[in-house]
């Protein structure tokens, strides 16, 4: 009889540790995602990594050996720039260096052989912030702005704000995009940034 038992006992922990391999080899549950550092936004944001032209950006166009080609603009808000003797060319969206071709290209078609084409922006389109901040609004853009910059400038938060509720509305590839942002975040140039206000 105790060897009946002894045998029904062996099996019963035979089957447990069956089923327990078998859990184990199961598909694991998805780890939920931590929403992007302000280290993760600033590499997203690095100006040096194909700046985009917009509305409101001032370029220096230099035309190798042409003065008169050559001058500050301003993209419009149908995001062009009209030049000398070529007229009208598309900026909005390219980077420095295809608006350079794109200016080249123009030149080439009927006025210029060879022409070398060089371009700067000396002036990028504001930021924007609003919300639980001093005192919200346009503000000019500065190389390496940070989020904590921009609400600095916008005179601080105010006491009603959610510090970790910090939204930055960008255009991305014509597409509007929003992420959450700390302090350390960067802004670039056009971002929309919104200071919610905290619920206690």
């Amino acid at each position: 009889m105790f060897k009946k038992l002894e045998n029904w006992v062996l099996m019963g922990c035979l089957l447990g540790a069956s089923l327990a391999l078998a859990a184990c080899g199961g598909t694991a549950a998805p780890i939920a995602q931590a929403p992007p550092t302000g280290q993760e936004l600033n590499r997203a944001a690095n100006l040096s990594t194909a700046y985009r032209l917009g509305s409101g950006d001032e370029v220096r166009v230099n035309v190798f050996g042409e003065e008169n080609l050559s001058g500050q603009f301003e993209i419009d808000g149908e995001g062009g720039v009209s030049l000398p003797l070529i007229g009208y060319v598309e900026a909005a969206g390219l980077t420095l260096r295809d608006f350079e071709g794109a200016v080249e290209n123009a030149l080439q078609d009927g006025y210029l052989r060879d022409p070398q084409v060089s371009a700067e922006v000396l002036n990028f389109r504001p930021y924007y912030i609003i919300g639980e901040v001093g005192s919200g609004g346009e503000f000019p853009y500065s190389h390496g702005m940070t989020v904590l910059n921009a609400v600095a400038i916008a005179g601080g938060y105010s006491y009603r704000a959610d510090r970790r509720r910090v939204i930055i509305t960008r255009i991305v590839s014509g597409v509007e995009t929003e992420h959450q942002a700390d302090p350390s975040a960067s802004v670039l140039p056009g971002d929309v940034i919104r200071v919610r206000e905290r619920f206690f």
